[in-house]
C-alpha cells in the first residue's frame, strides 16, 4: 500500500481529485488534510469530508499547512509517495483587503510543504498555482511560455512565489515539481463564493444578484471533472529529466459571464434578477489558456460548457432539495 498526500482535501478541487484516486487506485491510501477555514460557508466543506469518509483508504488530518511541526509529524508517520498541495487561501477579491491570511496559507503553508517534502524525499510535488499570475494580459491564448511577472492581485503573487520556490527546490534541491495553473473551475459541489454558483441560487431562489462590469468578463471556464482527471495524470508522469514543470489546466475556450447567465436561465428556465456594479480591482477582464502543452502529454477531452452547467444545475438541486 502507498500514500498519498492531499492538503485542502475537503475543498472544491481536492475533494474532486481525492474522490478520484480513491475511484481508481485501489492500491493507495490517501491523507487528506484541511484546516475547514471560514472563508466561505463550512457545510459544504463538511459535506465533502463526508462523502470522503465513506471511503477505507482514506484518512483525515485536521490541521494547517502553516504548522511546521503539524505537518513534521505527518510525514513521520506515513511515508509519501506523492503530495498534491491544494491548501491555499481562496479569492482574488479578499487579498485586495487582507493579505496575512495568504501569507500564512499560500507562502508559508508552501514552504512548509516543499521543504518538508525534500527532507523526506517526495518522488513528485503536484501544486495549485493559478490563471491569475498572468495578470492582465493583452495576449491570448495565454501560454506557459509568456510573462508572468505583472500580477494585479496579492493572492496571484502568492501564487507565482509557489512557482518561484519550486523551481528554486527543483534544480537546487532535486524534486520533480509540477505547477497547475487552474483555470475557473466549475461543477458540483462547487465554492458557493463563485460566479456560478451565485447566478444558480439567485436564479433559483428569486434573489437580486451583483453584477460587475456589466458581465462583460470573459473566462476560461473549466469543468472540475476534467481538472481532476488533468492533475491525476500528470501525477503519472515520471520522466526524469523534467525536474520542473508548469502546465494550464484550462479548456481551451472561454466566454463572459452573460453567456453563463443565459444558459442557466434557460435550464432553469427563470430570468435573473440583477444589479450592476464597477468591475472590481483585482479582477482581470480575460483568461483563455492554452493547453496544448498539456494534451502533448496526457489524453483529454474537455466537457462542454452546456453539459458541465447541467451537471453543477442537477447537484444544486439535488444537494438542496429543490425541485423546479
Amino acid at each position: 500500500m502507498r500514500y498519498f498526500l492531499i492538503t485542502g482535501c475537503a475543498g472544491f478541487i481536492g475533494y474532486h481529485l481525492a474522490e478520484l484516486i480513491l475511484n481508481k487506485d485501489k492500491k493507495t491510501k490517501i491523507v487528506g488534510l484541511d484546516n475547514i477555514n471560514t472563508y466561505y460557508d463550512i457545510k459544504i466543506k463538511k459535506s465533502r469530508l463526508a462523502e470522503l469518509k465513506n471511503y477505507k483508504n482514506f484518512i483525515f488530518k485536521k490541521g494547517d499547512i502553516s504548522n511546521y511541526e503539524f505537518l513534521i509529524n505527518i510525514f513521520k508517520k506515513y511515508k509519501f509517495e506523492k503530495v498534491f498541495n491544494l491548501a491555499a487561501q481562496a479569492g482574488v477579491r479578499m487579498s485586495i483587503i487582507n493579505k496575512k491570511p495568504y501569507y500564512d496559507s499560500n507562502i508559508l503553508g508552501f514552504y512548509n510543504i516543499i521543504n518538508i517534502c525534500s527532507n523526506f524525499n517526495v518522488k513528485h510535488l503536484l501544486y495549485a498555482s493559478s490563471s491569475s499570475v498572468y495578470g492582465d494580459s493583452k495576449k491570448f491564448p495565454l501560454k506557459e511560455s509568456m510573462e508572468t511577472n505583472k500580477n494585479i492581485s496579492f493572492y496571484a503573487s502568492t501564487k507565482k512565489i509557489n512557482e518561484l520556490i519550486a523551481y528554486n527546490y527543483s534544480y537546487v534541491h532535486n524534486i520533480k515539481t509540477t505547477g497547475l495553473r487552474i483555470f475557473t473551475a466549475y461543477g458540483p459541489y462547487g465554492r458557493p463564493d463563485m460566479a456560478i454558483f451565485k447566478i444558480i441560487d439567485s436564479i433559483v431562489n428569486d434573489k437580486v444578484m451583483t453584477i460587475y462590469d456589466k458581465g462583460k468578463g470573459y473566462r476560461d471556464f473549466t469543468y472540475v471533472g476534467d481538472t481532476v482527471k488533468a492533475i491525476y495524470e500528470l501525477s503519472k508522469i515520471n520522466k526524469k529529466n523534467n525536474k520542473f514543470e508548469i502546465y494550464n489546466i484550462a479548456s481551451g475556450k472561454c466566454v463572459n459571464l452573460n453567456k453563463i447567465i443565459l444558459i442557466l436561465e434557460n435550464l432553469i428556465g427563470k430570468k435573473l434578477q440583477r444589479k450592476y456594479e464597477h468591475k472590481n480591482i483585482g479582477d482581470v477582464n480575460k483568461t483563455h489558456g492554452s493547453n496544448k502543452k498539456l494534451k502533448k502529454i496526457i489524453k483529454i477531452d474537455f466537457t462542454k460548457l452546456h453539459l458541465g452547467l447541467n451537471n453543477y444545475l442537477k447537484w444544486y438541486l439535488k444537494y438542496y432539495k429543490i425541485k423546479i
